[in-house]
């Protein structure tokens, strides 16, 4: 079984930045596929951006391209999403998640994700 905790969510401005972090457990996360998804209140769940095993390939939804970036660091088995220019429209509980075949290509559809951390609140004020 895979656990991940997310952290770095908070209250910023309109315009600020935040950086949030997935710490993974088990020592086979280089070889996984991870995605960040978000949900707003009342809202369904959205893909926001996705990472391959090796780090070489991503993609990202077109609401954050150009703001966001999503990076991995499989030495600490961590993954990242730098979000910056941020607006009130982002605000939502981020989750990361990971897909635990390995070697697969980046994804943006949440059924083909195994397992989920529990998510970090992301609030932009205006």
């Amino acid at each position: 079984q895979v656990q991940l905790v997310e952290s770095g969510g908070g209250l910023v401005q309109a315009g600020g930045s935040l950086r949030l972090s997935c710490a993974t457990s088990g020592r086979t996360f280089r070889l996984y596929t991870m995605g960040w998804f978000r949900q707003a209140p009342g809202k369904e769940r959205e893909f926001v951006a996705t990472i391959n095993w090796s780090g070489g390939s991503t993609a990202y939804a077109d609401s954050v391209k150009g703001r966001f970036t999503i990076s991995r660091d499989n030495a600490v088995n961590t993954l990242y999403l730098q979000m910056n220019s941020l607006k009130p429209e982002d605000t939502a509980v981020y989750s990361c998640a990971v897909r635990t075949r390995v070697y697969e290509p980046p994804s943006p559809y949440p059924y083909e994700y195994d397992y989920w951390g529990q998510g970090t609140q992301v609030t932009v004020s205006s």
